[in-house]
């Protein structure tokens, strides 16, 4: 997919500590973007820029023109900040006061990394917004329905975690073992190692390790958590704080504290970069045994570092297809594709991600390519039919 300039790209600068947001339209579908909204210390305009472009991507991959939920633009804002300083949580009320005309009008946004839909949802009521996605309630046949649905369907818990935290780990998930059982790898056996242990991360460690696969290691703020005969995922999971941090004393005898960056070389054949954007670079490639790199973060892999693995024989399954179930999920859920039930969205989840895996690897297959270019090309394939039904901006 060629790089071409957003439709709207804005800076926004905080008049109390001089901080710095960004909002970036990519492209406008019924009038109406979508893409999450971050908070990082050294978020940029050009890492948002690249996220926004990475939605509308998302979008075009899961245009289905016979179901109810038809794709949006794409969008994506961010802040630049820790989202644990102090005062983080008042600037993230005045970046909404001063987004609220776009998010009223045409961007719908929710967690990404650094917040979660709770934290958006509190800090979007004081800032006087009535929901973080209104802008997309103008689509819906019948607004009350749905937005009830979406609403119970967050209210759902499975095993103690939210449906909203599970579903985008149910797609990472199933993209893994989509890729295994394209290759003919048995689960039992096959070792995982996931960078990122909140929403994202956590999520996928407990579908893969339910799904007979051994987490190896895992990775957070404090350093990397490892063991080779398998870490306990649901003891770790229950330990986390807000933030995807483990509490150390959850640890059994045989789990290793390394430095954060041991989740690279980790002894697996798949890695899971669930956190940070620009994760792996060329710096940092030589280091990585695995197989597979299957991107649950937004842009952790880098280009160049990328093109360095692929000669390695490694194989990048792209963000756009791996994380996209998160997004898809909501929409699903609200225009009334499925209901407030976990086993049905698990299920569409799966099968939905299943096809759109094998249609990447299909393509790359015929065209010669890497996931991530066959990925492109299905999206330059699907924009201009979507562009013909809907209009670039109406």
């Amino acid at each position: 997919m060629t790089a071409r300039a957003p439709l709207m790209s804005l800076v926004w600068t905080d008049h109390v500590t001089g901080r710095q947001g960004f909002l970036v339209v990519d492209r406008l579908v019924r009038g109406v973007a979508s893409g999450g909204l971050r908070m990082r210390p050294g978020c940029t305009l050009e890492e948002v820029t690249g996220l926004a472009r990475g939605m509308t991507m998302k979008e075009a991959l899961h245009y289905d023109p016979e179901a109810r939920y038809v794709p949006l633009g794409g969008a994506k804002g961010g802040i630049d900040c820790d989202p644990r300083a102090p005062g983080a949580y008042e600037l993230l009320v005045r970046y909404l006061r001063a987004m609220r005309p776009y998010i009223e009008s045409f961007w719908s946004t929710g967690e990404d990394l650094g917040l979660t839909q709770d934290l958006i949802d509190r800090a979007a009521a004081e800032a006087g917004l009535v929901s973080s996605i209104q802008a997309v309630y103008p689509l819906l046949d019948d607004e009350a329905t749905a937005r009830k649905r979406l609403a119970d369907a967050f209210a759902v818990e499975v095993d103690g975690i939210g449906l909203d935290e599970l579903a985008g780990g149910c797609g990472v998930a199933e993209s893994v073992l989509a890729a295994l059982d394209r290759a003919g790898v048995p689960y039992p056996g096959t070792r995982v190692a996931v960078q990122g242990l909140g929403t994202m991360g956590g999520a996928t460690a407990r579908f893969l390790a339910r799904a007979g696969l051994t987490v190896v290691a895992v990775a957070d703020i404090k350093g990397t958590i490892a063991n080779p005969a398998g870490l306990d995922v649901e003891a770790l999971l229950a330990a986390r704080d807000g933030y995807g941090t483990v509490d150390r004393h959850a640890l059994r005898p045989g789990d290793r504290e390394l430095p954060g960056d041991a989740w690279l070389s980790a002894d697996a054949e798949v890695l899971v970069p669930a956190a940070v954007s620009y994760a792996i670079g060329t710096a940092d490639q030589h280091r990585i045994r695995a197989r597979w790199i299957v991107e649950a973060a937004n842009m952790p892999v880098l280009p160049k570092a990328e093109e360095l693995l692929a000669g390695r024989g490694v194989t990048v399954l792209p963000d756009v297809v791996v994380n996209s179930a998160t997004n898809a999920w909501w929409w699903w859920t609200l225009f009334g594709d499925i209901g407030a039930d976990a086993e049905e969205a698990f299920a569409h989840i799966r099968r939905t991600m299943r096809a759109l895996v094998a249609l990447m690897l299909d393509r790359a297959d015929a065209d010669g390519t890497t996931p991530r270019a066959a990925a492109h090309a299905l999206v330059t394939e699907r924009l201009p039919a979507i562009a013909a039904r809907f209009g670039w901006y109406r």
